[in-house]
């Protein structure tokens, strides 16, 4: 027998999940925040409107409304700009919409623009990282203002209505801040402590990974929420707890003095209304909050642009993704023309929704849309006929549509789609009403038709990129990992030092975990090089607590010290 092992080549193609799509998630933390902005974003612009007797300009309200459901998970200084770019944004891809459509009423050359905007609004928010729900608001508004009829004349007046919800809705959006200032950095803090407890709690390399980012997630948004206030400073003393449960956990650490549920103590306390909690400090923490005060003063001249212009350079795993977009777009809205549908924009929508990290997150994304949108037309049909009663029963009815969608999508996105539809489809109705079964009948041909044309483009466009970002993770975790042991031997080496080392480690560990995770799902591409995953996550953890226990955070058992 040949002493040649023989290893078996992984194949390209992944089981599909069914039943792990549709399993409905506990809520969000924070979904209450998105669907109380977006109603009272719509609310004020509807009631103008409706005084005036112009509900047929919803749709251009609507767009600049629709910007109040960004940045909610963002500190206020950073979400004051982000919310002005969205709103900038929102308006640049409705002005492109509403010329196109002023000027062309072919359907073809519309499909074309459709696909094109949803795939560089695709890339942008994408490599942005704006976050949900991300790039489909976008599209929604952008292929439905396609095939609106109006005339060139018209156009910036219509702009100007976007623009006056938009500046309304960043008011919504900022708006909180003179009553919870840290309200978003509480939350992330909270966020980390949890993950922190879990990890403690049952230790592993899912729990690990997931406290690592929820650690990472709270250093970046108290970084990027302006000087250090009182508040602040306690907030920062409490990741610094977390961060030392989370050493305590990893291979090279000493399990027994983190306490799971001091930690969701601390967690609850900190997302409560009270003041923050004060606990005793970790040990290190003054060394910490010194190397905190040194990125925040080395990050406020520093720009984001540069970062975007890398992840949308050559070589960027964002660009196969917004390829399918393109491409499953433009087929999606072309098949749909050719089976009769007039405007089929909800085809545009329906596979630009559909286009995740990777294949299999994008079969679980068509599932979940087509099971929602088709409940979503019954609910449509069932509550239509009270729209026509009167048209505040209409705003109302659209309202709470906007609502229940966000309160119910971070459970599961059918669920959420089962409201967004009938939302999407009684917009229709405030330029006139259209017979039931017309509306309904395209919208269930788009669904099914936009979610089968646009997953079978993403199975046909590869993406090979997915596992070269992975082995470009790998480089960049080893090149972090090896700069954090260098600082460690050098004796002279200040908190500081220490500081920017372990969190720059960090930062590549959740890098590494979100490539794994992202190609792990895609299909046609090079096996995985899953055991270098799993050294290079374990050696980073132990490196991290090897420099957490050089900073004093944590002690570590003398056999495991290794770094």
């Amino acid at each position: 027998m040949s002493e040649t092992t023989i290893v078996p080549r992984r194949p390209s193609v992944r089981r599909l999940p069914l039943k792990a799509a549709l399993r409905l998630n506990h809520p969000s933390d924070t979904w209450f925040k998105p669907a109380l902005s977006v109603v009272v974003a719509s609310l004020v612009p509807n009631l103008l409107l409706f005084a005036f007797d112009r509900l047929d300009l919803v749709m251009y309200t609507m767009a600049g409304s629709l910007c109040a459901l960004y940045g909610h998970a963002l500190p206020y200084a950073r979400r004051a700009g982000t919310s002005v770019r969205v709103v900038l944004g929102m308006t640049a891809g409705l002005a492109v919409s509403l010329i196109a459509g002023s000027l062309t009423d072919s359907t073809a050359i519309l499909i074309a623009v459709g696909a094109l905007l949803a795939a560089v609004q695709k890339a942008l928010c994408d490599a942005s990282r704006i976050g949900p729900p991300g790039h489909v608001i976008f599209t929604f508004v952008t292929s439905a203002a396609l095939f609106a009829p109006q005339h060139l004349g018209q156009v910036p007046g219509h702009l100007a209505l976007t623009l006056a919800a938009g500046a309304f809705s960043w008011c919504v959006t900022v708006g909180p801040a003179l009553l919870r200032r840290e309200g978003p950095e509480r939350r992330a803090t909270a966020r980390a402590l949890d993950a922190a407890a879990a990890c403690v709690a049952d230790p592993g390399p899912r729990t690990r990974g997931a406290a690592a980012a929820a650690v990472h997630g709270a250093w970046q948004t108290l970084l990027a929420s302006g000087r250090a206030t009182p508040a602040r400073r306690a907030l920062e003393r409490l990741v610094v707890h977390a961060e030392a449960a989370l050493a305590e956990s990893s291979p090279a650490g000493h399990r027994a003095a983190a306490d799971p549920a001091r930690l969701r103590e601390w967690a609850a306390l900190t997302r409560a209304r009270g003041p923050v909690p004060t606990p005793p400090a970790a040990p290190g923490t003054t060394a910490e909050l010194y190397g905190i005060d040194a990125e925040r003063a080395g990050r406020r001249a520093r720009t984001n642009r540069g970062e975007l212009l890398r992840r949308l350079g050559p070589g960027s795993h964002v660009l196969p993704i917004a390829v399918r977009t393109l491409i499953g777009c433009a087929l999606a809205g072309y098949a749909c023309e050719a089976l009769g549908v007039g405007r089929p924009y909800w085809a545009i929508v329906t596979a630009a929704s559909l286009y995740q990290a990777n294949v299999t997150l994008s079969w679980n994304r068509a599932l979940q849309r087509t099971l929602g949108n088709l409940l979503g037309v019954l609910v449509f049909a069932a509550v239509l006929p009270l729209t026509r009663v009167s048209p505040l029963l209409l705003i109302v009815c659209v309202l709470c549509c906007n609502f229940a969608a966000e309160a119910l999508i971070t459970r599961n996105y059918w669920l959420g789609s089962v409201a967004v539809t009938p939302m999407a489809l009684l917009v229709i109705e405030f330029g006139g009403t259209h017979p039931a079964g017309e509306l309904i009948g395209d919208r269930v041909v788009d669904t099914v038709v936009g979610a089968a044309v646009g997953f079978l483009a993403a199975v046909l466009v590869t993406n090979r990129r997915a596992t070269g970002r992975v082995e470009r993770a790998l480089e960049a975790t080893e090149r972090a990992r090896a700069h954090a042991v260098r600082v460690l031997a050098d004796e002279t080496a200040g908190p500081a030092a220490l500081d920017a080392s372990r969190r720059g480690l960090t930062a590549s560990l959740v890098e590494l975990r979100e490539a794994g995770d992202t190609a792990a799902g895609e299909w046609w591409q090079r096996a995985l090089p899953e055991e270098d995953l799993v050294a290079a996550e374990r050696a980073g953890h132990r490196t991290l607590a090897a420099t957490a226990q050089r900073q004093g955070l944590i002690s570590l058992a003398p056999e495991n010290g290794a770094v």
